[in-house]
């Protein structure tokens, strides 16, 4: 209820929570991901299908609360200052949003990647179709402990889990919703998902240029 008020008076928190909400919805692409789910299940039962479903978002939640709560710790104990990890971090994102824009999209390349695959629900789907590199990168970048309070990095695993929430959603739904949009209308998507990164990855960049040199930074 608070939260739905927040929105209505334009609370700034409230838009904080939907960009970072926007973030992981771009770096995960839930839509992305139904037809690469509907590619692994390929003439199995609804049964099979549902577990693979909880267990590939099931693992994939495991998988980013790990880089929330010890991505940083990690890059601590091997001294690699926060700055040059978002700098570098960034570089990544804009190349992994590139790929996304100009390359093969998700759906074509990772439905590929299962003709040689068993192990469905592990791979491609949860990894690394749902926890994808971006969003691991993300996961960590989204909760630095210098920039951000841990109610703040609360809020941001609330998020995340929320888009993961989606994705469990739309595989549910996975036969209806590839219907309406089909397999173009996922790679448009994912497409324009990575066009958002793409500045996402960019404003990483110039704030760990920024943080590293000392810059003042203005928004």
């Amino acid at each position: 209820m608070f939260l739905l008020g927040a929105f209505y008076l334009g609370n700034p928190e409230m838009n904080e929570l939907l960009a970072i909400f926007i973030f992981f919805f771009a770096v995960i692409d839930p839509i992305g991901t139904v037809p690469v789910f509907i590619a692994v299940t390929r003439g199995e039962d609804d049964k099979f299908k549902r577990k693979v479903i909880f267990k590939a978002v099931g693992v994939s939640a495991v998988v980013l609360l790990f880089f929330v709560v010890a991505g940083e710790l990690l890059l601590n104990a091997i001294e690699i200052p926060l700055s040059a990890f978002q700098i570098a971090g960034g570089i990544v994102l804009l190349l992994f949003a590139l790929s996304m824009i100009f390359g093969e999209s998700k759906p074509e390349t990772e439905i590929k990647s299962v003709r040689d695959s068993t192990e469905t629900a592990i791979f491609p789907l949860a990894i690394p179709s749902i926890a994808s590199p971006g969003a691991m990168l993300g996961a960590v970048l989204m909760t630095r402990n210098e920039e951000f309070t841990w109610i703040e990095q609360l809020m941001t695993s609330s998020m995340m889990l929320a888009v993961l929430a989606l994705v469990l959603i739309l595989l549910l739904l996975a036969t209806h919703v590839h219907k309406v949009i089909g397999d173009s209308g996922a790679s448009i998507i994912s497409r324009i998902m990575g066009l958002i990164l793409s500045s996402v990855a960019v404003t990483n960049i110039l704030n760990g240029i920024a943080h590293y040199f000392g810059l003042q930074v203005y928004s």
